[in-house]
């Protein structure tokens, strides 16, 4: 829904919260105006060194964005090339920002971490 000349952006993130055992994921949700950043953040499961990007659209598939190992990017899409940026800083938390906000961004974010490398399915 747009509100005059600015469209809002909600981000929602899957599973956040703060368990010993689990991935951490932060902010819970975001609300952000049109052509701004958004940037979440990933605390993997302890010892893991694997961490996956996903999005998920309303009436959409789950969607592959980008997958990262220690500090390298080592698979990811056009669309993450396009609209966004990732990093795992060593000792910090691991983040997905986007770039520039658009109405079609609004959706479920999520990420998923591994202690070895797992092959994901691409709807392509």
């Amino acid at each position: 829904m747009c509100l005059g000349l600015m469209c809002c952006v909600a981000l929602l993130l899957w599973g956040a919260g703060s368990m010993d055992t689990e991935v951490t994921q932060s902010p819970s949700g975001l609300v952000k105006g049109k052509d701004q950043k958004a940037k979440m953040d990933c605390v993997p499961k302890k010892g893991h060194i694997n961490v996956y990007w996903y999005r998920k659209k309303l009436e959409e598939p789950l969607e592959f964005l980008v997958y990262l190992q220690k500090q390298d990017i080592v698979k990811d899409t056009e669309v993450f090339k396009q609209q966004f940026s990732a990093e795992c800083p060593q000792n910090s938390p691991c983040s997905l920002e986007i770039k520039s906000t658009e109405a079609a961004d609004s959706a479920l974010y999520f990420c998923a971490s591994s202690q070895s490398s797992v092959q994901h399915v691409s709807s392509s």
